[in-house]
């Protein structure tokens, strides 16, 4: 199909799960790819399965939480590609515990690998595309991150932030005519099958696509065709896509002179209850 032919792409935690299908579905439409994890066997099968697609592929095996290995990543393709098209910060992982039982090291190592990892591929992609006038980065984020999710603190933390950094490597990077986008892919994946396995309903009921159908945001989000598209995040689970927005005011009261704390207790007093945000209304 070829809607990526010519783009010299890079994805974290391509080695296995939502991260394989992104680079099998990207090789499968002409990418030549970078293709990242810290499992040395898997990122090999997931390097050689993108071989076998005709397109030029190379490995860079390590935790996105280390500044050389990241740096390594952008590096390589500029060497072996000569540029660098796209950054899809997508590697992460969980260690999952209610806010009470969570300890120091939970969250840090989340942080670490899911914030952390990200900001220093952003870093390094900006200054090869600055080099070179143009690029993509992309930043993979969850629910956890725009509503949040019980025993995931860490993680949610961590995925907001990378909202926020999107935002912000928006407005800096633009003059250098570098875009940076967000999506949030609602798949079956390793992460969330305990979720599906521990419901009475179905994947497709709890609005989990298959990986390789959700690949296809991906896709086309790091193809020409979205080229439009900067500071945006999007959603997409093969059957439904919608675009997020980040938060923004309601209930607005605007007064010429000081409120008083007696006016703030009664305009918010008529507004009780008011919901708490929720991503399903």
């Amino acid at each position: 199909m070829d809607r990526l032919k010519g783009k010299r792409i890079v994805i974290t935690g391509s080695s296995r799960s939502l991260g394989r299908h992104f680079a099998l579905a990207c090789a499968a439409e002409g990418a030549s790819l970078i293709v990242n994890g810290t499992n040395e066997e898997a990122l090999a099968d997931v390097a050689r399965e993108v071989a076998d697609l005709g397109v030029a592929v190379h490995a860079v095996l390590g935790s996105v939480a280390e500044t050389e290995v990241c740096n390594a990543l952008v590096e390589t393709c500029v060497d072996k590609f000569g540029g660098i098209d796209v950054m899809v910060n997508n590697a992460g992982i969980v260690r999952d515990r209610t806010l009470i039982k969570m300890s120091d090291e939970d969250f840090d190592e989340v942080i670490a690998v899911n914030l952390r990892g990200p900001f220093l591929c952003t870093r390094s992609a900006a200054v090869a595309m600055k080099a070179q006038g143009s690029g993509h980065i992309i930043q993979i984020t969850s629910a956890s991150g725009l509503v949040g999710n019980f025993g995931q603190t860490n993680y949610a933390a961590a995925k907001a932030g990378l909202m926020g950094m999107m935002y912000t490597a928006a407005k800096e990077l633009g003059r250098y005519n570098i875009r940076c986008n967000a999506m949030w892919p609602v798949a079956r994946t390793d992460m969330t099958q305990p979720l599906i396995d521990h419901s009475d309903a179905t994947a497709l009921e709890l609005g989990f696509g298959e990986p390789e159908d959700v690949a296809m945001g991906l896709v086309w989000l790091a193809s020409d065709a979205a080229e439009r598209f900067n500071s945006q995040c999007l959603t997409f689970n093969g059957l439904k896509t919608a675009l997020w927005r980040s938060p923004s005011e309601d209930y607005i009261k605007q007064e010429q002179q000081a409120i008083s704390i007696e006016e703030l207790e009664g305009y918010y007093a008529e507004l009780s209850p008011i919901p708490i945000y929720s991503s399903r209304g």
